[in-house]
């Protein structure tokens, strides 16, 4: 029997498209070569009194599905540049490389492509690990960063304990294949968990099937790429000034890796820690997030 093509996800998909146009952002697209082609959010009038920010997301959907909390308030006083990273939405490379660096050089290149030369990135989970890769090889480009729930300093030991916590291979979390993988996902990024108690399996199947299935595998590699690196708990400190947000209830990467990264950076950098939120604090908390990044980054 013909499996019912999903409906109530694209259709979902489509108002949070809908939602950031309103916000004055369209989607484009750029080819920044003959393999690798990025999609972006970006402004319909570019205004050069303001800064720009680029906002990278993580696992768990695309761009759109992830920063509809924040994206109206942080378009009052940014240029917002929203990316969808490879293998991620409508952006895909034939390339081999599934290093966060490679990510981080393609964003920076498309970023130039779009006339932009000098930005802001805020990235949260994954997404952190590319902005901090941007920050590292782009100095120039990358005036400050922002750093959200990334686990990018700690120890092989943490590492081992971390992943034997959560008793399951990760990446079949992450990119999950049923409902019940992603009631788990939801269950470890959210402090509070309980609405995924509430959608239907079938609309859980939907999600998965629009944002997982055309790139399962890849996205998979990506993750695995992270997992056999060694641990390195003394990372490269960057020259820009970093704010670090981390949630105190954070189930995937615990708050005590906020602090050794806050450590590793120096004076240079600044860590927020806020109260009752877990991994997903882009969704639990977006108006504190925001005003984190505003003050850090306007003064305001």
């Amino acid at each position: 029997m013909n499996r019912i093509p999903p409906i109530v996800i694209p259709i979902m998909d489509k108002l949070l498209s809908m939602y950031f146009r309103l916000c004055d952002l369209s989607p484009c697209t750029i080819d920044l070569n003959d393999q690798t082609t990025l999609h972006f959010w970006t402004p319909n009038h570019r205004k050069f009194n303001k800064p720009s920010l680029v906002i990278i997301h993580g696992y768990g959907g695309t761009s759109t599905w992830q920063f509809f909390h924040q994206v109206r308030s942080l378009a009052v006083g940014f240029n917002l540049y929203i990316p969808d990273l490879l293998f991620f939405g409508k952006s895909w490379t034939a390339n081999s490389d599934r290093s966060d660096a490679f990510q981080a050089k393609c964003l920076v290149q498309g970023m130039k492509r779009l006339g932009v030369d000098r930005f802001v990135v805020y990235g949260m989970s994954y997404g952190g690990f590319v902005a901090y890769r941007m920050a590292e090889i782009h100095p120039q480009e990358v005036e400050k960063v922002v750093i959200v729930s990334s686990g990018i300093v700690y120890s092989e030991n943490q590492k081992e304990n971390y992943l034997g916590n959560i008793g399951r291979d990760i990446s079949g979390i992450l990119v999950p294949e049923s409902p019940q993988d992603l009631r788990l996902l939801v269950t470890l990024a959210f402090f509070d968990h309980r609405f995924i108690n509430w959608p239907p399996d079938f609309m859980l199947r939907e999600f998965i099937n629009v944002m997982h299935a055309a790139n399962r595998k890849e996205q998979r590699e990506l993750i695995e790429y992270l997992l056999k690196k060694d641990a390195n708990p003394n990372i490269p400190t960057l020259t820009q000034e970093t704010l670090i947000i981390w949630g105190d209830q954070d189930k995937v990467f615990p708050v005590e890796l906020a602090h050794q990264m806050h450590r590793g950076l120096g004076s240079k950098s600044r860590l927020e820690i806020i109260k009752n939120v877990g991994h997903a604090a882009n969704i639990e908390s977006p108006n504190q997030l925001n005003n984190l990044i505003n003050s850090f980054v306007l003064g305001d």
